[in-house]
């Protein structure tokens, strides 16, 4: 686990050290980037929230079938549930907002048609 978390935190450092030139003055090409991989985005939103059901299904389906939830199983199987969910839907939620206007008025991508 701590070898996956030290993937994951230097990913992170690179694309916070990068972040620098997407947000630049002239950020023509994440604007086009955003424009082409539109489709994508959309998909990808939509698995992420798919997963993040499914997540919580199992979750709930497996309490069910036992019949019975123990404090122990919620501390084992519970949190690591919660914890994949909370990612899969705070994913598909930065997908949403990417994809969406705000988003691409944040990023400075919106051209208003009458100036």
């Amino acid at each position: 686990m701590k070898k996956i978390y030290n993937y994951f935190l230097a990913a992170g450092v690179f694309v916070m050290a990068n972040m620098g030139s997407v947000f630049a003055a002239e950020n023509n090409g994440a604007c086009a980037l955003i424009q082409s991989l539109t489709p994508v985005i959309k998909t990808l939103r939509t698995l992420a929230f798919i997963g993040a059901a499914f997540v919580l299904m199992d979750w709930a389906w497996g309490f069910i079938k036992d019949g019975k939830a123990e404090k122990e199983q919620l501390k084992d199987k519970g949190i690591g549930m919660f914890v994949g969910f909370f990612i899969l839907f705070g994913v598909g939620m930065l997908l949403q907002f990417v994809g969406s206007e705000g988003g691409k008025d944040y990023l400075g991508c919106v051209v208003t048609a009458l100036q």
